[in-house]
Order: C-alpha cells, then sequence, then structure tokens
C-alpha cells in the first residue's frame, strides 16, 4: 500500500536552481572559472562536493581549496535563498494533499543539511516534514538512491510503498533505483528530455497532481 511521499528539494519545491547557478557564477570567477548555463546545467541534481570536484578536474584551477569552493558556493546560496528565494508552484497544494490524506511525508534533497534547514525555514515548511534526508550523509549522492533509502527507513517505510517527486533526471533515476513510484516535474527547459519517459508520471506542476493520478500511478 502507497502510504508514503518523499519531495526532492532544488528546483522541486524551492526555485532554487537559478540561484544555484549564480551562486556558481559568482564563486567560480573567484578562481578564474566561468560556467555558462549549458555547462551547469551538466551538474544539476549532484551534491555540491561532487559539482566542486567536476568543475575542479575539468578546469584544474588553484589558489583555492574544493572544500573552500563548495563551502563559498553553500554559504552564497543560503544567502540568496533567504533574501529572494521563492517557492514553486504548487508547494503548499502538494504538501496539503498528502497531509490531508494521512501520508507519511519525508525530503531527500543533495543540498547539505544546513542549507535544506535555511529553505524549510524560509518557506515556512518544516512541519509537513517527519524526515529530512540529505546526500551530505551518505557515500553516494543521487543518482546512487541512498539518500531515498534513507529518507524510508526513517519514516518506517518501504521503497515499495513511497512515491518520490523529482524535477531532474539524476533525481529520478536515484528514485527509480530505491523502487520507488516516481513522479517527475521537470523545468520548463528540460521537459522534453526522452529520459524523463523513464518516471511513473510528469507533470508541468505540482498542482496538476490530483486523486485520478495518485490512483493511476498505483495500478
Amino acid at each position: 500500500m502507497i502510504n508514503t511521499v518523499i519531495f526532492d528539494m532544488d528546483g522541486l519545491l524551492v526555485d532554487s536552481e537559478p540561484l544555484w547557478g549564480l551562486a556558481m557564477q559568482e564563486v567560480f570567477n573567484t578562481v578564474g572559472v566561468t560556467l555558462t548555463p549549458d555547462l551547469w546545467h551538466k551538474t544539476t541534481g549532484l551534491r555540491t562536493k561532487e559539482v566542486v570536484n567536476y568543475w575542479h578536474r575539468h578546469f584544474n584551477w588553484s589558489g583555492k581549496s574544493e572544500e573552500q569552493v563548495t563551502d563559498e558556493i553553500i554559504a552564497t546560496v543560503i544567502n540568496m535563498i533567504i533574501a529572494q528565494g521563492r517557492s514553486m508552484e504548487g508547494l503548499h497544494y502538494i504538501l496539503d494533499f498528502f497531509k490531508e490524506r494521512k501520508f507519511k511525508i519525508g525530503l531527500a534533497s543533495s543540498s547539505p543539511k544546513k542549507l535544506i534547514d535555511a529553505v524549510i525555514e524560509h518557506l515556512g515548511i518544516r512541519d509537513y516534514f517527519q524526515a529530512v534526508a540529505s546526500a551530505e550523509f551518505e557515500d553516494y549522492g543521487k543518482p546512487h538512491p541512498a539518500v531515498y533509502l534513507a529518507c524510508a527507513k526513517a519514516l518506517g517505510s518501504s521503497p515499495l510503498e513511497c512515491i518520490a517527486f523529482e524535477d531532474s533526471v539524476t533525481g529520478m533515476t536515484a528514485a527509480k533505483a530505491a523502487r520507488m513510484i516516481t513522479v517527475v516535474v521537470p523545468e520548463a527547459h528540460n521537459r522534453q528530455d526522452a529520459r524523463y519517459a523513464l518516471a511513473n508520471l510528469k507533470l508541468d506542476s505540482l498542482l496538476e497532481f490530483n486523486d485520478a493520478k495518485l490512483l493511476a500511478i498505483q495500478h
């Protein structure tokens, strides 16, 4: 029986992907690296330290360690989200939808815990979640399923009882690998990616989810 829902965060609940891009551009510029949107979209869904490691291998900058660059990006994103972070369309609708139906609700994000805390406080949604899992504490980040499995375990749920909501191919892959029913809400520029066919359901907005769709994805 499906009784649990687990949400990704960045790009799904909070409109943070543009802020991540701005923060990375700002910090990478300090080490002489210029990242265009086409480049930083390549690493969407990965943990921050994995993004930094990827681009360090590519550009091989000097002057700042990977750890320092990672910490600066996270601090910059947190400041930007607190200053201008906006919820995604349908945020409260979807959380209330599952709360009213007595689902266990969790969050499984690639972001570090301090960023997750900043976002859910900023959006005022902490009380919706019975468990929050960060891939920061896992050996592997998405597309590995570890963070989804950890969140399900914290909720006392089998992965087979869970629906996962995602916005990226990387996150969808992680949720599917965890054997969860997977709903994707891709950003507009990514909606035509053929890989989203792997999901059980693809939406343009969280507002499109309803009882009929909940019933359909369980069969």
